[in-house]
C-alpha cells in the first residue's frame, strides 16, 4: 500500500527524506516567532476557559508538539483555541477540572477512532452555515466573558448563562475600575493598530510587554495573573488522572463528543486553509489520529483540549515555515519560556489578556460570512440562526447537535425536492433511441410502446426520504397494466429503504400479475440490489441496460402471450 493511502502516515516522515540545514533555519525562525505569539494566547485561552494559566501552556507545549510531529499537515500549529473556550468553561463549571481532563481524553479516543475509520474526508463536508453559526456564537460568548476583566467590574463570580451574565454586568457596571479600564483600552489599541506599522512583531506581544512594564514601573493598581492565580510553576509536570468511574464516563459522553467534533472541524479547516497558502495537500485521517493522540496525552500534563489553530498556522506560514519541524520548535520555545520566564508571566495584567481575547473574538466571529449567509436560502439561514442562538443561550453541545440535525433535515428536504417519480409513457412513445433520450428526453420521434405497458422514470436519490413517495406514485390502481417498466437512469444512489420499496413494488406486481422491469440502472443501485439478493427475486431477465432492451423484452412476452 502506498504511503499516501495509509490511515496514519505523518507528514514529518515525508519531509525528513530531503531535509536540510537551510530548511531548518526557516523552520526554526518561524517556530520562534509563533512560539512568542502563542505564549499570551495559551495563557489567555486557559483563563477564559476557567482554568489556571499553566494548563494552557501545557496544552500548547505537549499538544502542539504531538500535533506537529504526528499530524498530516506540513505547517499545522496546535494548541488551545477559542473554539474550546465555551465548552471547556461549562465542563469545568459542572464537572470540575478533573471532569474536563477525562472528557478531553475521551474525545482523543474518539478522534483516533474517526481517523481509523477514514472519516477525515467526510468531516470536510460539514455544512458551512453550521460552522459559521457556532463559530460566531463562540466569538460572542468569548467577548461577553471578557467584559468583567476589561472594565475591572467588582464581581466575585459570573453566571454561565449568557443573558444572566449581561444582566450582572448591567447591575455592577457602576463598579468599573478606571485604571483597569484605561489599561484595557490602551492594550486594545496596541493589539488593533500595531500591525498597521509592523507585522513582524505581533501586537499582542507588544501589548503585554508595554502594559506589564507600565504596571510594574508606575505601580498601577490592577489585577495581574499572579495576584489572581499566585506564582506559576516553572516546569512542566506529569501527573496521573484520578480514578475514572463508569458514571463519570456516561455523564461526560456528550461533552466529549462536542470536543471531538469541534477538534476535528477546527483542525481540518485549519489544515485546508494551510493547503491553500502553501499549495499543499494534508492527510486528513492522519491529522485526526494525531489530534486524538495529543488529546489523550495532554491531560496527563494537566492540559485542556488541543486542536489546530488557524491564526497561528497562518503566522507560521507567513514567517517561512516549510515542515512540521517549525511546529515542534514552537512548542520547545514555549517550554523554554516556562522554565526561564515563567515567574515573570505572573506580572502580566489580566485586563491586557482580556483586550487580546476581545480582538481574537472579533477575528473569529466571521462577521462578513455571517452577513453574507443571511442572504442564502431560507433553510440555510434557519440552520445559521438556530446554531448561533443555541450557542449563546443554551449550550454549545446542544447547538452542535441540533445544528447537525437541522442540516441533515435540510439535506433530506433538498434531496426530496430534486427527486421525483413520474409516468412518462406518452413522452417515451415520442422518442427514438436511448441515446436520443439521454441528450433530450422531450425529443419527438416514433418509439412504439406496446398496449398495456406503462413506463415510469425515477430521478434523484432513491433513499428513505422518497420511499413513501415511490409507493404512493406507483399505485397500480383498479386496472393494472400488463407490464411496468421502471426507468432508473437518473437514480445514482439506493439505500435499504429504497430496496424495501422496490421489493414491495415487486410483491404488489406479482399479486396483480404485472411484470416489473428495471432499466438503466447505475453501478451503486445495481450493486445494492445484487448484494441484497433482490436481483434473484426480480429475475435477471427483468433488468436491462437500456429502455430499448426493456421494451423489446416486454413486447416479445406480450406477443407470445397473444
Amino acid at each position: 500500500m502506498l504511503n499516501k493511502d495509509r490511515i496514519f502516515y505523518p507528514k514529518l516522515f515525508t519531509t525528513l527524506s530531503d531535509y536540510s540545514w537551510g530548511l531548518f533555519r526557516q523552520d526554526a525562525t518561524a517556530g520562534l516567532i509563533v512560539g512568542i505569539v502563542a505564549l499570551p494566547l495559551a495563557v489567555a485561552f486557559a483563563i477564559a476557559s476557567g482554568v489556571t494559566p499553566e494548563r494552557g501552556l501545557a496544552t500548547a507545549i505537549v499538544g502542539g508538539f504531538l500535533i506537529s510531529a504526528l499530524g498530516g499537515s506540513r505547517v499545522q500549529i496546535g494548541g488551545p483555541t477559542g473554539a474550546f473556550v465555551v465548552i471547556v468553561y461549562r465542563i469545568v463549571q459542572v464537572h470540575g477540572v478533573e471532569g474536563c481532563l477525562i472528557a478531553c481524553m475521551m474525545a482523543g479516543l474518539m478522534l483516533i477512532a474517526l481517523g481509523a475509520m477514514r472519516f477525515g474526508t467526510v468531516i470536510r463536508y460539514i455544512p458551512y452555515p453550521l460552522v459559521v453559526g457556532f463559530t460566531s456564537g463562540i466569538a460572542v460568548v468569548i467577548f461577553s466573558s471578557q467584559i468583567k476583566d476589561f472594565f475591572g467590574l467588582d464581581l466575585s463570580s459570573l453566571p454561565a448563562d449568557f443573558l444572566s451574565k449581561w444582566w450582572e454586568y448591567v447591575l455592577h457596571f457602576h463598579s468599573m475600575d478606571w485604571p483597569t479600564t484605561m489599561l484595557s483600552v490602551f492594550s486594545l489599541g496596541v493589539v488593533w493598530f500595531w500591525p498597521k506599522w509592523n507585522r513582524r512583531v505581533p501586537g499582542s506581544v507588544v501589548a503585554i510587554l508595554v502594559s506589564t512594564f507600565l504596571v510594574q514601573m508606575f505601580d498601577i493598581p490592577v489585577e495581574t495573573i499572579g495576584s489572581r492565580f499566585g506564582a506559576l510553576p516553572t516546569q512542566l509536570t506529569f501527573s496521573f488522572l484520578p480514578e475514572v468511574t463508569l458514571t463519570q464516563i456516561k455523564t461526560l459522553i456528550p461533552s466529549a463528543i462536542t470536543i471531538a467534533l469541534l477538534g476535528a472541524i477546527e483542525s481540518l479547516l485549519s489544515a485546508t486553509v494551510a493547503d491553500g497558502m502553501i499549495e499543499g495537500k494534508h492527510r486528513s485521517n492522519t491529522e485526526l489520529v494525531a489530534q486524538g493522540i495529543a488529546n489523550v496525552v495532554v491531560p496527563f500534563f494537566g492540559g485542556i483540549p488541543a486542536t489546530g489553530a488557524i491564526a497561528r498556522t497562518a503566522t507560521n506560514i507567513k514567517n517561512g515555515a516549510k515542515t512540521p519541524i517549525s511546529g515542534m520548535v514552537h512548542s520547545l520555545v514555549l517550554l523554554v519560556f516556562v522554565y526561564v520566564i515563567g515567574q515573570w508571566i505572573a506580572w502580566v495584567p489580566i485586563s491586557t489578556l482580556a483586550a487580546i481575547l476581545i480582538v481574537v473574538s472579533y477575528n473569529m466571529s466571521e462577521a462578513h460570512a455571517f452577513r453574507a449567509l443571511l442572504k442564502a436560502p431560507k433553510m440555510d439561514v434557519v440552520v445559521l440562526m438556530v446554531t448561533f442562538f443555541l450557542t449563546l443561550l443554551v449550550d454549545l453541545t446542544v447547538a452542535v447537535q441540533i445544528g447537525f440535525l437541522l442540516s441533515v433535515l435540510l439535506f433530506m428536504k433538498r434531496m426530496i425536492d430534486v427527486s421525483s417519480i413520474r409516468e412518462i409513457t406518452d413522452q417515451i412513445s415520442a422518442a427514438d433511441t436511448e441515446e436520443e433520450l439521454r441528450s433530450d428526453q422531450d425529443a419527438t420521434t416514433n418509439k412504439v410502446v406496446p398496449r398495456g405497458v406503462v413506463i415510469y422514470e425515477a430521478e434523484g436519490a432513491f433513499f428513505f426520504g422518497v420511499a413513501e413517495m415511490f409507493r404512493t406514485t406507483l399505485d397500480l390502481g383498479k386496472n393494472p397494466p400488463k407490464a411496468l417498466i421502471l426507468r432508473m437512469r437518473h437514480v445514482l444512489a439506493l439505500d435499504a429503504t429504497g430496496l424495501k420499496a422496490l421489493e414491495d413494488l415487486h410483491s404488489k406486481c406479482q399479486k396483480e400479475k404485472v411484470r416489473l422491469v428495471l432499466s438503466g440502472i447505475h453501478a451503486q443501485p445495481y450493486m445494492a440490489i445484487k448484494r441484497s439478493g433482490l436481483i434473484e427475486t426480480l429475475g435477471g431477465q427483468n433488468i436491462h441496460y437500456t429502455l430499448d432492451e426493456a421494451i423489446a423484452s416486454v413486447s416479445v412476452e406480450l406477443q407470445n402471450a397473444s
